[in-house]
């Protein structure tokens, strides 16, 4: 296409390069906001689901944990959950940006801004 003006060809493929890059990039941010991650506390009594993106979409309490001489228990176990979930939710968004580098022959550990 651009044989004879020399390092215009190779800026040409960069730039192709970088916007086929960009738009796996926005494809993941897609993905990452329907990817969920539950984590809970209190061996399941409270549970908190988020986005891969760290979004909090569900909360669920067990009833059986409602008492009020325990307040500061139950509000332990909600954050708990959350920072569980919390936690998941930044493991998949990393195993998912290793993924999208790898496939695009990147190095893995390198980091792009999602």
């Amino acid at each position: 296409m651009l044989k004879g003006l020399g390092g215009l060809g190779d800026m040409a493929k960069m730039m192709k390069a970088a916007k086929e890059m960009q738009t796996k990039m926005a494809d993941l941010q897609s993905e990452l906001a329907s990817i969920t991650v539950t984590g809970e506390s209190g061996a399941g009594l409270v549970r908190a689901t988020a986005t891969a993106k760290g979004e909090l979409t569900a909360l669920e309490i067990d009833p059986s944990i409602f008492n009020p001489d325990e307040k500061e228990v139950v509000e332990d176990l909600i954050l708990a959950a959350i920072k569980d979930a919390q936690a998941k939710a930044q493991e998949r968004n990393q195993q998912e940006v290793r993924r999208l580098t790898e496939s695009m022959g990147l190095p893995a550990d390198m980091d792009l801004p999602i």
